[in-house]
């Protein structure tokens, strides 16, 4: 068995620097979690009510993600990078879970942000991940802090 690092990043490539620099560290795959529909900086502007983040996040709406992982039965760990959205992943990032059977898949979620706690993250992500042996959550500037 083996390890996945999969990850979305938003615009400043924090997450992804992170992800990239965690999967050199353990010698493990990587996957990006991207939207079918790109973000834009105004979608990302969570400053303004009507941005998509916003739109999104509070409607509590799924976002469709392009692409797959075929395999992920072949990993025993899985990482989970994101930035953090409302105290938790972002929609686009529990859409890509919901995708899944994550049966006896430990799961490391790691998160990124400018000023926001890693709170609840972890329990707020257990729902999407049904079947995982094991969910936790770290709040990280760099993949030395996993």
């Amino acid at each position: 068995m083996s390890t996945l690092i999969t990850y979305f990043s938003a615009e400043a490539g924090t997450t992804a620097k992170v992800a990239k620099d965690l999967a050199a560290k353990l010698g493990a795959n990587i996957f990006e979690i991207k939207p079918e529909k790109p973000y834009t900086n105004a979608d990302l502007n969570w400053k303004n009510p009507l941005a998509r983040c916003n739109r999104e996040k509070l409607g509590k709406k799924d976002v469709p993600v392009a692409g797959r992982i075929d395999n992920l039965s072949d990993y025993d760990t899985v990482y989970i990078g994101f930035p953090i959205w409302y105290g938790a992943a972002p929609n686009v990032v529990n859409t890509f879970c919901k995708g899944y059977d994550w049966s006896g898949i430990t799961i490391h979620a790691f998160a990124t942000s400018g000023g926001s706690g890693i709170g609840k993250t972890a329990e707020k992500l257990r729902p999407y991940v049904e079947g995982a042996a094991s969910v936790d959550a770290k709040l990280v500037h760099s993949a030395n802090e996993l």
